[in-house]
């Protein structure tokens, strides 16, 4: 069979979803917050193994745009500034059906770390002033 590729792309805004049907008729319901954890970015999977950033806080990410890029991937323009991830159909399904297995594996990594989903939870200060450099004024 030929690379898989969507048939329909739905952005379901209230319920924070991408929703992505395929060609061989699979459809896939991925949330935001999985996505932008997921992002296939340098600056959330690093150049190499190993040098993956965790991402904390995202449970209430949205997205707020999104764009086509030719005729293989999407491009998400996330709430949180993050839009630098260009996501192939074959990464999308490759989400879609690992999806479960990545999504356990994220939260045990994030409570291996003392991390949350949660924004406003101070623990991820850590990881957050980590990634950012400081701003200098609070």
């Amino acid at each position: 069979m030929s690379e898989p590729t969507p048939t329909e792309i739905t952005l379901h805004a209230r319920s924070r979803v991408l929703e992505i049907a395929f060609n061989d008729g699979k459809v896939f319901r991925l949330p935001f917050e999985f996505l932008r954890v997921f992002s296939p970015s340098a600056e959330v999977r690093g150049h190499g193994p190993g040098q993956e950033t965790l991402q904390v806080g995202k449970r209430d990410v949205t997205i707020e745009r999104l764009e086509p890029i030719g005729h293989y991937a999407l491009q998400p323009f996330f709430s949180d500034g993050h839009s630098s991830g260009i996501y192939s159909w074959a990464y999308l399904y490759e989400l879609g059906m690992n999806q479960q297995a990545l999504w356990e594996d994220y939260l045990r990594r994030l409570d291996a770390v003392g991390a949350s989903r949660d924004p406003a939870d101070p623990r991820n200060a850590k990881f957050v002033q980590a990634a950012a450099p400081p701003c200098g004024h609070h």
